[in-house]
């Protein structure tokens, strides 16, 4: 057996075949923090690869960063295909996992199934996530039984929303005893990574500690075992964040300034000029 495999890296690692879920757990072993971001469309998809990143989520956050909704509650399944799909068409190394929208996968484990297995076979993911701890355990294993790998989510459930009442920070005080025990759930129903959303920074070093699978935080300090972010959050496009954003481009400012130089230019009949035009 080439040993190529079993040390490469996790983030930047030189392979070109998929990261799997064996690759993820590897890396928890030996205590390799990794990065994971959301991916919509095939170009941005294809720069995050190449880039090596080994995890690329097309999340339900395309509710609010493409389709314009005001929380992921609305957005649907058909939805999510078609970019999911793009994603997983314009990738080569990265782990592309489908995010599970409200509504197509909480009535029962035979939804789920018919639901995850449209994200892998008409999106090309896999694996998928959804969100919640002991109600959905009989989902998790129903899809981990069928060959589905699934990505456990807790704390802040942007599906739950309204029952939550609002975006707030979770699991404080004896909250953090329920989502432990939610995670240890999930580990036992075959999740191969749980991501840990807007929760106290002990809590989520208590989870990663006794949990054997991944910890994925956002929102929950520097202890867990990889860090998500919304891609657009993290570039400087979006105009409002959570405290837990950091931005590390200000792509908005330019853009911006692309888009009034352009216009510019227009206006003033300089573009298109010689040198972008044709000749006879």
């Amino acid at each position: 057996m080439s040993t190529t495999t079993s040390t490469a890296s996790l983030y930047g690692g030189a392979s070109t075949r998929r990261v799997t879920v064996r690759d993820i757990g590897r890396a928890k072993e030996h205590g390799e923090r990794w990065p994971m971001l959301t991916a919509y469309d095939a170009l941005t998809a294809r720069i995050f690869d190449e880039a090596g990143i080994p995890v690329l989520l097309v999340g339900d956050s395309a509710a609010n960063v493409v389709y314009g909704y005001d929380t992921t509650v609305p957005v649907t399944v058909d939805e999510l295909l078609p970019l999911t799909a793009s994603v997983a068409r314009s990738t080569k190394r990265a782990m592309i996992v489908g995010d599970l929208p409200f509504g197509s996968y909480q009535a029962s484990p035979e939804q789920a199934l018919t639901t995850a297995a449209r994200f892998m076979k008409e999106g090309g993911a896999q694996a998928v996530k959804l969100e919640g701890g002991r109600r959905v355990v009989r989902q998790v294993e129903t899809l981990v039984a069928a060959g589905i790998p699934v990505m456990g989510h807790l704390g802040l459930t942007p599906q739950s929303v309204n029952t939550l009442g609002g975006y707030r920070v979770q699991g404080r005080g004896e909250a953090g005893a329920d989502l432990l025990a939610d995670a240890k759930e999930l580990e036992h129903a075959g999740a191969f990574a749980v991501v840990l959303e807007c929760v106290p920074t002990d809590l989520a070093a208590t989870v990663t500690e006794q949990l054997s699978i991944p910890t994925i935080g956002i929102g929950a300090g520097a202890v867990t075992d990889a860090q998500v972010l919304v891609w657009q959050d993290m570039a400087g496009l979006s105009p409002h964040v959570a405290k837990f954003v950091k931005t590390f481009a200000d792509l908005n400012a330019s853009l911006t300034e692309a888009a009034k130089s352009f216009a510019e230019e227009v206006v003033a009949g300089t573009f298109p000029d010689k040198e972008h035009s044709y000749s006879s």
